[in-house]
């Protein structure tokens, strides 16, 4: 995985209120495999996994909307920035 922008990042933090390093973003996104976004179970466990990062509770309903938008999405596997993204607008 590749740097994380400091943008994304900053807006990360800013929104969760909490100090989350690039290091822990990269470890979490090092467990990705391309079939984790096709996979409806392997996608809930990893917003499931960032929301316990970011000490942000997700709720069943926002699962679902992030699971729809990704798969709607056809995001790019690798792009975990881009989920997090989608995760900090809700």
């Amino acid at each position: 995985m590749g740097k994380i922008s400091k943008d994304a990042l900053n807006s990360i933090n800013k929104k969760t209120g909490k100090n989350i390093s690039e290091g822990a973003v990269k470890r979490l996104a090092g467990t990705v495999k391309p079939s984790t976004m096709q996979n409806e179970a392997e996608l809930r466990k990893l917003i499931k996994q960032v929301s316990a990062m970011a000490k942000v509770p997700v709720t069943e309903n926002t699962i679902n909307e992030i699971v729809g938008a990704v798969k709607k999405s056809g995001m790019n596997p690798s792009n975990m920035e881009a989920l997090m993204k989608l995760m900090i607008k809700k």
